[in-house]
């Protein structure tokens, strides 16, 4: 067993280093956005380092999620994303990078809140998302495992639409792969994990509706909740090509 308020140690580590990046990143990205464009000899340093660093992430994560979650699991769309960037930044493909953008930031943007204040409430956060970030069960590897994967897709799909430009494409693309992801996730994924929320709110998963009713809404709910909205903000801050 692990000693005592090391758990409680590597939760006041990990939200200090998630705010301090985020802050950092919040003075970065805007810089890159909005200011005189970069050397190109240092943006391709930079973009070769961030592709090495990510591959090395994803070549950890998913023989270890493949064995201790099984395949299914990457039909979580953060797992997707996670596949996706990848292939994204080593293909410079704009329309892929654009579309994971779309399918990542906002979720994780609230996965993070989720771990932020569950690290200041003592694991009680504004959503379910991260609660399994404080369940000492789980072995301190896969926490931080699962914490660097969901800290580096934001800064990933950032830097992919600074990079190479926001493809408009994405949101009707994006769309079309969600309306096939999520009733691929409602048939082959274990009810328990509620992957993509598709049974109900949070974990366990809890709904008010009937099921058909509640996919119906979920179908619904994610290009016109999150992905309408940062495609929105991603045309305004990196400009729309198609």
């Amino acid at each position: 067993s692990m000693p005592a308020g090391s758990d409680e140690r590597f939760v006041n580590s990990s939200s200090k280093l998630v705010i301090a990046a985020i802050a950092v990143g919040g003075l970065i990205v805007p810089w890159l956005a909005l200011g005189q464009p970069a050397d190109e000899q240092l943006l391709e340093m930079l973009d070769v380092g961030f592709r090495v660093l990510f591959t090395v992430l994803v070549a950890v994560v998913v023989p270890v999620y493949l064995v201790k979650y099984g395949a299914t699991n990457f039909l979580w769309f953060s797992d997707i994303g996670l596949l996706g960037l990848c292939a994204a930044l080593w293909l410079e493909h704009r329309l892929l990078g654009s579309m994971m953008a779309l399918a990542v930031l906002l979720p994780e943007a609230l996965w993070l809140a989720s771990f932020i204040t569950g690290a200041i409430a003592k694991g009680r956060g504004t959503t379910t998302l991260a609660t399994y970030m404080f369940d000492s069960r789980i072995s301190l590897f896969m926490r931080a495992l699962s914490g660097a994967f969901h800290f580096a897709l934001p800064p990933a799909a950032l830097w992919l639409v600074y990079r190479y430009g926001y493809d408009e494409r994405a949101f009707v693309a994006q769309t079309i792969l969600a309306w096939v992801v999520l009733p691929a996730t409602l048939w082959l994924a274990p009810p328990a994990k509620n992957v993509n929320w598709v049974r109900g709110f949070g974990h366990p998963p809890r709904r008010r509706l009937p099921l058909a009713v509640h996919f119906g809404l979920v179908m619904l709910g994610f290009p016109l909740l999150f992905y309408l909205p940062t495609h929105w903000l991603l045309v305004q801050y990196f400009g729309g090509c198609s």
